[in-house]
């Protein structure tokens, strides 16, 4: 059972990277139309609250939780309100591309701070495939050359990368037993009340209204694949496998934006491109035979 339970949060953690990855579509298509970070996140998350909310009330799911509960959701969801501000924000300050790539220190983040804060031991498998991983975004991101890297740009999504990786950890260690559906249904709120609180206090970040039938859609596919769909995985991985594996397979999420661009886009796909992928796979796949091989070992030798 403990095999099988591993390799289910494996499965969800490499299908919410997938699903996390997949934010162009929306993302970029809002952009082209002229709408801002803040309401494009205002969009993403209350549709999806929206959305959630339906489908708990056709369950006949109880939306009751306890204060220490809702403390805790209240808490994740001005951490993810936060982090995806922060990334939005330094796109007005650097290419996407390496805003991106610098977010994708928050492993390191999560295993130095599960190391620091609760004596969590990184394996010799972990190390390698945060090593891995990194190297393979590295190799994904192609510059023009002229990348801008300002201090505010970097400010702003070294901010977004720590609060990510504090989520991580609060969801993994916080005591919440609940529904993966109820617990991204709070998260979202709270999500959507910092980013509504924020446009209120940003004088160029004003909520906008979204005008035709193509930005509504835009907005639907950002709110149910990359928002719905990989954080109730999201929740489920970093419960079954813990923080940082499931923080590490996050390096799926830019591969799937590069091959999304490669495959739909028409850009090019280099060799670079390829060593990347390589590097970024092999990461994952040490994950997953490490957990696997880990609770193999728990299961034939119990204490």
């Amino acid at each position: 059972m403990a095999v099988s339970a591993k390799l289910k949060g494996c499965f969800c953690g490499v299908a919410s990277a997938i699903c996390y990855g997949t934010n162009p579509f929306g993302a970029l298509g809002l952009q082209a139309e002229g709408i801002t970070a803040g309401s494009m996140l205002f969009y993403r998350f209350a549709i999806a609250t929206v959305i959630i909310a339906i489908f708990l009330i056709c369950q006949r799911e109880s939306f009751a939780v306890t204060r220490k509960e809702l403390l805790i959701l209240t808490v994740l969801g001005v951490l993810f309100g936060v982090s995806s501000l922060g990334l939005f924000l330094s796109f007005n300050y650097m290419e996407a591309g390496v805003a991106s790539t610098i977010l994708f220190v928050y492993p390191v983040m999560v295993a130095v701070i599960m190391a620091v804060v609760f004596r969590e031991r990184i394996s010799i498998s972990t190390f390698v495939a945060i090593i891995l991983s990194l190297g393979g975004i590295g190799l994904l991101y192609q510059g023009n050359g002229e990348a801008n890297l300002s201090l505010v740009g970097m400010l702003f999504v070294l901010q977004g990368s720590l609060t990510y990786a504090i989520y991580f950890v609060v969801t993994n260690k916080a005591p919440l037993n609940l529904p993966p559906m109820k617990v991204t249904f709070y998260v979202l709120i709270f999500s959507t009340i910092t980013v509504s609180l924020y446009s209120l206090m940003a004088e160029d970040s004003k909520i906008q209204w979204l005008e035709t039938p193509e930005m509504w859609g835009y907005a639907l596919s950002l709110s149910l694949v990359s928002t719905i769909i990989s954080l109730v995985l999201l929740t489920i991985a970093i419960k079954e496998i813990g923080s940082t594996p499931t923080a590490i397979m996050g390096a799926l999420e830019p591969l799937t934006a590069v091959l999304i661009g490669v495959l739909l886009f028409g850009e090019n796909f280099t060799w670079r491109l390829v060593g990347g992928i390589i590097l970024i796979l092999g990461a994952v796949m040490l994950i997953i035979l490490g957990n696997a091989f880990s609770s193999k070992s728990k299961a034939d030798n119990p204490s």
